[in-house]
C-alpha cells in the first residue's frame, strides 16, 4: 500500500486547527507532527488547505438491492468518497427489507465487493419480526444498530404494535434508530385536506406532515426509551417543537438519548416548495422557516448531535406529481460537507463544530472503533479541502446515480480535493482509484 506524507495541512480536530504534517502508513495515521523522510511516501502539498477526518454519515438509503435503477452501493459511495464521506450507515428499506440476520448479511457482502467507503447497515424492523432483530444482539460489534419506522410510508416496516415496539425496547442490546412521524397524525390531516377537496401541491406536505406528528412519535420513543434504558437515536429531527425535548447538560459520550440533523432541513424551508417543488419531498418534511432557525440554534448548543443526509435517490420521473405518487427522498451525500462549508463561509458555524458534528460525534455517539478522529494509530478516513475553491453544482459534476441534486444551479464556496479511506487515496481532483474497497465498521460494544 502507497505511504502519504500530507505536508503543512492545517489539521481541524478536537477542537483546534494546528498548521502541521501528517505521516499516513499503513493504511492508519502513523505520526501527526513534523516529519522528515527518505523512504518510499508520496507527498502532497497542503499549504493553505484544511485536512479533516472524514465525514461519517449514520443514515443513507443507497438502495441496493431491488432498487438498483435509483442507485447502487457502489454509485452511492462513489458519490460520497467525492464530497469527503468515509463511511456510511444505511437503511434497511430495500427489497428485499434487511428484516432478516440472513437479508442483512448480503448487503455486507455487496458492499465489500463494491464499496469505495466504509460501510454498515441497520437491522430492519416490522410488527412481526421481533425475535430476528433481537438475535441483532448477538452482532453488536460489527452492526450499527436496529432502524424502526415509527411512523412513514415504508410498508411493512412501519411499526407500530405497541407489543413489538416494547419488546424490542426493552430487550435490545444494540442502539436503536428511529423515524419518528405519528401514522395517526399524518392520516387525520390527509384526510381533511381531502375533504375540504383541495388539490395536493408540494406545500401541502408541511402540512400533512406537520411538526405535531414529528413531537408525538419522537415523545412516544423517549418514553419507552426511558422506561427500559434503551439506547436511543432520533433521526432528522425536523421541527423547533421536538427540541424541548432534548438536553444538552451531560456530554454525548454519557447521554442515553441523542439525535441527528439533516443537512436539508439546515437549508431548505417550506418556502423553497415553490421553486423546487417535489425535489424537496422528503420525510420528515421541510417545514416553515421558524423550525430551521430552531435547528440551527440546537445544533449549536448540542441539543442536537451530529449532522447526516438521509440521502434518498430518487429518479427525476419519480419526483413527478400527483402528490400522493411523488416519491420522497432527495440525493445529498455528495454535497454534504462543502454544503456546511458554505454555512462555515456565511459566519453560521465553525469548522471546529462542522468537524464534530460530522465525524467526531459519529464515532462517538455509535461507538466505532478508530474513526472519526485524526489520532495517531487510527485509519487514515482523511478529506482535504480547498475553502476558496468554489463550484457550482450542475449535471456533468454530480455523480449520483440518479443524475439530479436539489442543489443544481448553487455555488458552493468551497471544494474537495482528496479523500482517503483506510489510507487509500480513492479520490484526488475528480479522479478515483477505485483499486480498494472500504472496511466494514467495528463498534466497541
Amino acid at each position: 500500500m502507497q505511504n502519504y506524507l500530507i505536508r503543512n495541512a492545517r489539521i481541524v480536530n478536537e477542537g483546534t486547527i494546528l498548521e502541521t504534517d501528517l505521516m499516513i502508513s499503513g493504511g492508519r495515521i502513523e505520526k501527526i507532527g513534523s516529519v522528515s523522510t527518505d523512504t518510499n511516501v508520496r507527498e502532497i502539498d497542503a499549504r493553505g488547505k484544511y485536512l479533516l477526518p472524514g465525514v461519517i454519515d449514520d443514515q443513507v438509503h443507497f438502495r441496493e438491492p431491488g432498487l438498483t435503477h435509483k442507485a447502487t452501493i457502489y454509485s452511492e459511495s462513489r458519490a460520497a468518497v467525492a464530497g469527503g464521506t468515509t463511511s456510511f450507515m444505511e437503511m434497511p428499506n430495500t427489497i428485499p427489507p434487511a428484516l432478516t440476520q440472513e437479508e442483512l448479511e448480503k448487503k455486507y457482502d455487496i458492499a465489500s465487493t463494491t464499496s469505495l467507503a466504509n460501510y454498515s447497515f441497520f437491522m430492519g424492523t416490522s410488527n412481526d419480526n421481533a425475535d430476528e432483530v433481537l438475535k441483532t444482539n448477538d452482532r453488536k460489534k460489527d452492526v450499527c444498530g436496529i432502524k424502526i419506522f415509527m411512523g412513514a410510508s415504508t410498508g411493512s416496516m412501519l411499526v407500530d404494535n405497541h407489543l413489538t415496539l416494547n419488546r424490542i425496547f426493552r430487550d435490545a442490546e444494540v442502539l436503536i434508530a428511529t423515524h419518528c412521524e405519528d401514522e395517526r397524525v399524518i392520516k387525520k390531516n390527509l384526510e381533511e385536506l381531502r375533504l375540504s377537496n383541495t388539490v395536493l401541491e408540494p406545500w401541502h406536505h408541511p402540512v400533512i406532515r406537520d411538526a405535531e406528528a414529528c413531537f408525538e412519535s419522537s415523545l412516544t420513543a423517549i418514553q419507552l426509551a426511558q422506561k427500559y434504558g434503551t439506547r436511543l437515536h432520533i433521526l432528522h429531527i425536523s421541527t423547533a417543537k421536538e427540541l424541548q425535548l432534548f438536553s444538552n447538560m451531560m456530554p454525548l459520550k454519557e447521554k442515553r438519548i441523542t439525535t441527528e440533523v439533516c443537512v436539508h432541513h439546515l437549508h431548505f424551508t417550506a418556502d423553497d416548495y415553490a421553486n423546487l417543488g417535489y425535489k424537496i419531498k422528503c420525510n420528515p418534511a421541510i417545514k416553515a422557516s421558524e423550525n430551521k432557525a430552531g435547528l440551527w440554534e440546537a445544533l449549536l448548543d448540542d441539543r442536537l448531535d451530529i449532522i447526516a443526509t438521509d440521502h434518498a435517490p430518487h429518479l427525476l420521473s419519480e419526483k413527478n406529481p400527483p402528490y400522493e405518487k411523488a416519491h420522497a427522498g432527495l440525493p445529498l451525500v455528495q454535497h454534504s460537507l462543502v454544503l456546511m462549508l458554505h454555512y462555515y463561509k456565511m459566519g453560521k458555524i465553525s469548522l471546529e463544530k462542522i468537524v464534530s458534528k460530522m465525524s467526531h460525534a459519529v464515532a462517538d455517539c455509535f461507538q466505532i472503533v478508530d474513526r472519526g478522529y485524526i489520532r495517531e494509530g487510527y485509519h487514515a478516513d482523511l478529506v482535504l479541502v480547498d475553502i476558496d475553491k468554489p463550484f457550482t453544482v450542475a449535471t456533468e459534476n454530480i455523480l449520483y446515480k440518479c443524475g439530479w441534486s436539489p442543489l443544481e444551479g448553487t455555488e458552493l464556496p468551497a471544494s474537495v480535493t482528496h479523500t482517503w479511506v483506510n489510507g487509500h487515496l480513492v479520490y484526488e481532483n475528480g479522479g478515483f482509484d477505485e483499486s480498494n474497497k472500504g472496511m466494514r465498521l467495528n463498534f466497541n460494544r
